[in-house]
Formats: structure tokens, sequence, C-alpha cells
């Protein structure tokens, strides 16, 4: 196959009422800061990841003297708000300036806050001696910043609050379930790249990585992807220009330069490096170097820009004649003749979080016959 491409929350919750430094925690013991101070980035260019770690995917970035919507900290990483979502930043090259106060306690982003009280007053400060700005009633949902003493500190109609937590009910929701919480299939897998498409027909994918931490899956890392220029096979073909469904362990990681930092075993590709898809030749569906010498009519060459950065997708392992061959995620944005591609940067991203040790698997299905997984 010539894969040649044709073109390479709770922010809603805490909405205005939460200026930078106040948030919530979870179970990783994040703090909260007074909402006096102001975060400024220090470095040139600092990523913005989707977790607190450098294993964490990149969402974007921010530069330098921009400053930051904190949420809370959690060790070395503050927690912000990027562009309506939930990001990650290192604090080693944030800058935090400003008078703080007493840190309060922020509440669980699992936590619905309910009023109790027939009538609760709503006051301009954490004490009965604050005036009342307001009331709420029995079963109103409060949007709750965070808790000082007996107080819950509120957004009120598009200003800050303060209830007395005596008359308001908090109790725990379940965190909503991820997609790969249901599958059955995944053993001892730990990490999971999952790529999902509407149907078989689009060429449009949604690739999305999940990671096993303390017995709870945890998402990753979200991106668009591509699939083969005629969508997922229901029966993959050798030059069918379409990509296998199903799950696959991860092979080799490959690339036109040094090792970006992955931990899978790497190769990097020279300009004799070719990927035999002649289903006649003995060596099909495997790496190999010119000169053929008789060996394959057909080969897939290595040294192209959408294998500036890869990995083999483990399918057709049998090597049945046929069946395809040559199946990798790798660089690229418009479609592939039979793989999965993303960007360069959500590839390096993917390669270096990938870890051998957890048993990694690639499951690419239309999300309709996603149960069978």
């Amino acid at each position: 196959m010539k894969k040649l491409m044709v073109g390479m929350a709770l922010t809603a919750t805490l909405a205005t009422a939460v200026t930078p430094g106040f948030g919530s925690i979870g179970g990783n013991q994040e703090k909260a800061y007074a909402a006096t101070v102001t975060y400024k980035v220090t470095a040139s260019k600092l990523n913005v990841r989707s977790g607190a770690g450098t294993n964490y995917g990149i969402i974007g970035s921010v530069v330098k003297d921009q400053t930051l919507s904190v949420v809370s900290k959690s060790g070395s990483w503050y927690k912000i708000n990027y562009n309506g979502r939930t990001g990650y930043v290192s604090s080693d090259y944030v800058q935090a300036s400003g008078t703080t106060t007493a840190p309060t306690t922020p509440p669980a982003e699992s936590t619905t806050y309910t009023v109790t009280a027939s009538t609760l007053n709503v006051r301009s400060g954490a004490g009965t001696n604050y005036a009342s700005i307001g009331s709420v009633t029995k079963g109103q949902k409060l949007s709750v910043v965070s808790k000082s003493g007996s107080w819950y500190k509120i957004n009120y109609n598009g200003r800050t609050g303060y209830v007395s937590s005596d008359y308001v009910q908090a109790s725990a929701t379940a965190s909503p379930k991820l997609v790969v919480d249901s599958f059955k299939t995944l053993g001892n897998a730990q990490q999971v790249i999952l790529v999902t498409a509407d149907n078989y027909d689009t060429k449009s994918a949604k690739i999305q990585t999940f990671e096993k931490v303390d017995g709870k899956w945890k998402q990753v890392l979200t991106a668009n992807g591509v699939l083969g220029q005629k969508g997922f096979a229901l029966a993959k073909k050798e030059g069918d220009m379409e990509s296998p469904t199903g799950k696959y362990t991860i092979g080799t990681a490959f690339g036109r330069y040094a090792n970006p930092g992955t931990k899978l075993p790497y190769r990097k590709i020279t300009s004799n490096d070719v990927w035999v898809d002649d289903s006649k030749s003995s060596l099909y569906n495997t790496w190999q170097q010119k000169p053929a010498n008789g060996r394959w009519t057909s080969a897939e060459n290595m040294d192209i820009p959408a294998y500036d950065y890869g990995f083999v997708i483990n399918y057709n392992e049998s090597r049945t004649p046929g069946k395809g061959s040559a199946i990798f995620f790798h660089v690229g944005t418009n479609y592939t003749a039979g793989c999965t591609a993303t960007s360069k940067e959500q590839v390096v991203s993917i390669l270096k979080w990938l870890n051998p040790e957890k048993n990694p698997v690639i499951i690419q299905s239309p999300v309709s016959e996603l149960d069978k997984y």
C-alpha cells in the first residue's frame, strides 16, 4: 500500500465568580489560593497539558507575560481555565504576585450543593454580620466556589455571595463514566488509544487516549485524526484505501529523526527502508531494506514526510497474503491509504506517553460498534 499523503469543568460551575486563584480539589489534594493573586507566564512559550504532568498530552500553549486564570495548584502544576476547558501548566514557569489571604477549602468537583432551608439569606461576606444581598430557596442548586469555615462562597446572579453551610446539603455525585469503563476486552492493558468514526464511510476520526491510574481510567488526550480515504474496512484487503477495525497491540515506534522521547522500541528510518506490500513475497508485511534483489516486486518507501514519526499497528501479524500491510499510526491531516494519522505534535505527544510496561492497545471502530470491546 502506498500511503503518500495528499496533504499532511468546572468552568461552567465557577463561571465569573472564579477569579484567578479559587478552585476545586478532587482526590489529588489541590490547593486553592486567594483571588487577589495574579499569575503570569515567565517562559517565552509554555505548554498547556491535559493533566498535571509531562506525560499528559499538549492541548495548547501560552506565551510570556500572559495572565492565567488559575483554579488551583496540584504539586508543581497549576490547574487553569484554558479557552473554556481545563488545562495544566508547570508552576516553574508561572509567577504569582499580589497579596494572599488565608487559603480556603474548595469543594470537590463531583459534589452537588442543595439548599435545605425554606429560605436562606445570601450575604456579602462569610458571617451573619454581613449584609444580605438576596436569598435562595429550598431545593435550589448552588454554584459553590469554595468553603471558608462554616460558610460556602457561591456564584449568586453573577456576583460573589456567601451562605451558611448549616443549611446546604453537599452530596457526592458519581463521576461521568468514560467510554473505556464499559470495555470488557482490555485484559491487562492500562493504556488505550481509541480511534472512532461516525460510520464506516468517513475518513474523519476522533482520537482519544486513556490511562488506568490506581485502578481507575482517566482520559489523557483528545485530537482530530484521519483514516483511509474510504474510511473503515468491513474486511480489510490490500490496496482498498480503508483502515482496519479491531483491537491491536502496538509495535515499534519509528521516525526519520532521533527518538523524540518514547519508551517504545524506536527505529530511525533510512533512505533504504521499505515495507513490503507484495502479497506473493515471503516477506509480505515486514520492514526490510533495499535493494529487493528479487525478494519482492512491490514495497512502500518509508523515508517520506508522513513517517516523520509514528508507530506500527500490529495488524495482520500472521501476514496472510492480501489481508493488508503496512498499517501505521503516523503524521497526516488529510487521509491515508489505510493507516490512522494526526498532526505531528499529537503523534509525538502520544509516542512520549506510551509505555510498553502498561501493555498499550489501539482500538479502531465506528461509534456504533464500540459495544464489541
